[in-house]
């Protein structure tokens, strides 16, 4: 079975792991509605379905 051949120090490993970090996603306001979204996605306003401040799905509710 494979195992290192010298041990790895605690600053070593550390150094190799400050990359993996977390970003922060960006938000939009969409100028339509107001609502603030992540980019690229469809985002929900009172049961309706916007994306790119336009209606893509409409509620059932408004429908009848």
């Amino acid at each position: 079975m494979a195992h290192p051949k010298s041990r790895i120090s605690k600053q070593r490993k550390r150094k190799r792991r400050t990359h993996k970090k977390l970003t922060v996603p960006q938000v939009a306001t969409c100028k339509t509605t107001g609502e603030a979204h992540l980019y690229h996605r469809a985002y929900e306003v009172d049961g309706d379905l916007y994306y790119r401040g336009k209606v893509l799905v409409k509620s059932e509710e408004d429908e009848d």
